[in-house]
């Protein structure tokens, strides 16, 4: 089970989405136009077939408070941030520290999604990682931790996580 979590609005249904459609073309193709999404309220399971199936659990970003009840049978986390939103860094931040410091995720794969990266932002991806202490973070941190620059809406990256997501679960069988 890979779980995927963020604040709401991050995108974190358009990149299920859209990693859903990869998948289906091999990773490769063109994805199309964008399909309209909706903040999640409550969970979204979606199946991903990657030369084998791998189930992302999608929590809504509202459902931060009980995002510990869902940390079981966890072999990957996405965790997502909107790049475009510096002033959300801090909140972001304080959620993945926590995420880092659950028992029950000291075995899963970690890997922090830097969304939006195609909107102008005041902020550099560079500035926020330093200025959340980023390398610090992953220096300390139990898990495996890769980041990643994407834009779940043109694509950018996309096949990256793809892969992320099957050599994770191809080692962690």
């Amino acid at each position: 089970m890979c779980l995927l979590l963020g604040a709401t609005g991050v995108g974190k249904t358009l990149l299920v989405k859209r990693l859903q459609k990869l998948s289906c073309r091999d990773g490769k193709g063109d994805l199309g136009d964008p399909p309209p999404t909706r903040p999640t309220v409550g969970t979204n399971l979606t199946d991903i077939v990657a030369q084998k199936k791998i189930t992302i659990r999608e929590l809504g970003g509202c459902m931060g408070p009980i995002w510990s009840n869902y940390y079981g049978n966890c072999r990957s986390l996405l965790f997502m941030l909107d790049a475009s939103n510096p002033t959300q860094l801090s909140a972001s931040c304080a959620q993945l520290l926590g995420l880092l410091s659950a028992e029950q995720l000291a075995e899963a794969s970690v890997l922090i999604l830097f969304n939006k990266i195609d909107l102008p932002c005041y902020m550099t991806v560079e500035e926020m990682k330093s200025l959340m202490r980023l390398s610090d973070i992953i220096a300390c941190a139990k898990q495996s931790v890769t980041t990643a620059e994407i834009s779940a809406l043109k694509g950018t990256g996309l096949s990256e996580v793809l892969r992320w997501l099957q050599d994770t679960h191809r080692t962690n069988s």
